[in-house]
Order: structure tokens, then C-alpha cells, then sequence
């Protein structure tokens, strides 16, 4: 007599042992959490792009420097990163020319701090979640790799009390421990390719900014 075995993915994940249920559902949990990072970044950073160059495209019209303050500072909740970094370098800038008894180099000095303390702010926000991304992407294979296992050894485990092994006696168990592997996989690849495209786009606004600060600074320096 032939006994079958259901050997849906849903029957296969209810009839497996606990831990490797755990290892599934928290498999799950980091796909899930990866995705929507994925969405929320790639949102972040199109508007960080569209902002820059719009505002570059302001900027190097060759309007007047305090009437482009003054709308960055009425605009400051809904300004891009070059913006603020604008932003707080005029205004320093600004600030310390006022003062006597300052150099141009304290000047500007003073300038290129604030700037770069906005900077490191800014991207503090757009690095945000990335590290999420490249865990999920580097530990998921292992930990389904570990359900896989876990399931394999209680299935020989299972093949000890019986008399005579068959393919299928053996299939279902082996069946339902691969699927933790398939799950770390799927949760990895999407987190490992969005994690590089987000790294690379991460790396050229990083290079705008940094030479947006550069060529700003010296505007004010021959201002100055």
C-alpha cells in the first residue's frame, strides 16, 4: 500500500518541527522588513536627487545669495540636503563676518565647520536602514541554512524507527527543511541587490554634496 504525502509548500511548512518553523516566520519577518526599507529608500532617495538638482540649478542662475537664503530658511522643512548645507554655511558665514577682529580664514574656517556638521547629519539620515539591509542580506542565507540542517538531522532521525526507508518516507522531511533555505535566499537577494544600488546612490550625492561645499566655500572666501 502507497502512502502519500501532501507535498504543498503550506503543508510542508505546518507538518515541519518548530524550531524550523521559527526559523521560517522569522525568516519572513526580515523579508518583510526588507521590502518596505527597500520602497521608503528608494522614495528617499529620488527626492534627495530631485532636490539637489533643482536646487543647483537655483543656485548657479546667478541670483542674489540672500534671497536665496531667505527661501531656504522659509522653506527649511521641506529643503533637500544641499539646501540646508547652503543654508548653514550663509548663515554662519554671515554671522562671523559680522563679528570684529575676524580673518577671512576664521571666516571661512567657521563656514566649512557648519557645513560639515550639517552634512554629517544629513547623511546619518540618508544612511539610515542600510545596515538593515546588508545584515538581512548576509545572515539570512546562514540562518536558513541552519533550518535546513535542523530539519534534515530530525528527518534521518525519523528514519531510525522505521523498518524499511523509502523515497517517500525520506522526501516530505528533506522537502520541508529546504524550504528555510529558499526562504533565507529570498529574503537575501532583493536586501543584497538594493543594499549596492543604495550604496552607490548613497556615494554620488556624497560626491555632489562634497563638491557643492568646496565651490560654495570659495564663492564666500572671494566675497569675503
Amino acid at each position: 500500500m502507497n502512502v502519500t504525502h501532501d507535498m504543498s509548500v503550506l503543508s510542508l511548512i505546518t507538518g515541519a518541527s518548530v524550531l524550523v518553523q521559527l526559523v521560517m516566520f522569522g525568516l519572513l519577518l526580515c523579508s518583510l522588513f526588507s521590502w518596505y526599507y527597500i520602497f521608503v529608500k528608494i522614495f528617499t532617495f529620488r527626492r534627495a536627487t530631485a532636490q539637489s538638482e533643482k536646487f543647483e540649478k537655483d543656485f548657479w542662475s546667478g541670483g542674489d545669495l540672500n534671497e536665496l537664503f531667505q527661501r531656504a530658511v522659509s522653506s527649511r522643512d521641506s529643503a533637500g540636503t544641499m539646501e540646508r548645507l547652503f543654508e548653514s554655511g550663509f548663515r554662519e558665514f554671515t554671522k562671523l563676518r559680522k563679528q570684529s577682529g575676524q580673518n577671512i580664514g576664521a571666516v571661512m574656517d567657521g563656514t566649512r565647520r557648519a557645513m560639515r556638521a550639517t552634512y554629517q547629519r544629513e547623511m546619518e539620515g540618508l544612511e539610515s536602514h542600510l545596515s538593515f539591509l546588508a545584515s538581512v542580506g548576509s545572515v539570512s542565507p546562514y540562518v536558513g541554512l541552519f533550518g535546513t540542517v535542523w530539519g534534515i538531522m530530525n528527518s534521518f532521525r525519523g528514519l531510525a524507527q522505521v523498518a524499511q526507508a523509502t523515497l517517500g518516507t525520506v522526501a516530505p522531511g528533506i522537502a520541508e527543511a529546504l524550504i528555510a533555505t529558499a526562504m533565507g535566499l529570498f529574503a537575501a537577494i532583493p536586501a543584497v541587490v538594493a543594499y549596492n544600488r543604495f550604496a552607490g546612490d548613497l556615494n554620488r550625492l556624497a560626491t555632489k554634496f562634497d563638491s557643492f561645499m568646496e565651490e560654495f566655500s570659495n564663492i564666500l572666501q572671494r566675497q569675503g
